[in-house]
């Protein structure tokens, strides 16, 4: 029987990075790892410059941290397309989740 090795479907995270952004715009990134308050750095998938963000709140690994200050019934970007409407206003820095975030698939949904 033939084998078929193929590389893995990303990258691990660069040295040093927290949050992944997928695109210049987005609202917001994912962690790579349990963050904790405080100043952290982040990449663009698309380009791998990075940049840096002052964390509020202590972000879960896989969980969102918003990369701006978001008002109330805000769009929210994520990979260049709107992922949600926030339900009340997030700081940059802070977690994104279903607390503060609207589906944009169920934006009627209370």
């Amino acid at each position: 029987m033939e084998v078929l090795v193929t590389e893995p479907a990303s990258s691990p995270p660069p040295d040093g990075v927290a949050f992944l952004a997928h695109h210049r715009g987005d609202d917001v990134a994912v962690a790579v790892r349990d963050t904790a308050p405080g100043a952290a750095t982040a990449a663009y998938l698309e380009s791998g410059d990075r940049f840096g963000i002052n964390v509020r709140t202590s972000i879960p690994l896989g969980h969102k941290v918003a990369l701006r200050d978001l008002p109330a019934s805000e769009n929210v970007l994520e990979y260049g397309a709107l992922i949600g409407l926030t339900r009340v206003p997030v700081a940059a820095g802070e977690l994104v989740h279903t607390h503060n975030l609207r589906s944009a698939r169920w934006q009627k949904s209370v």
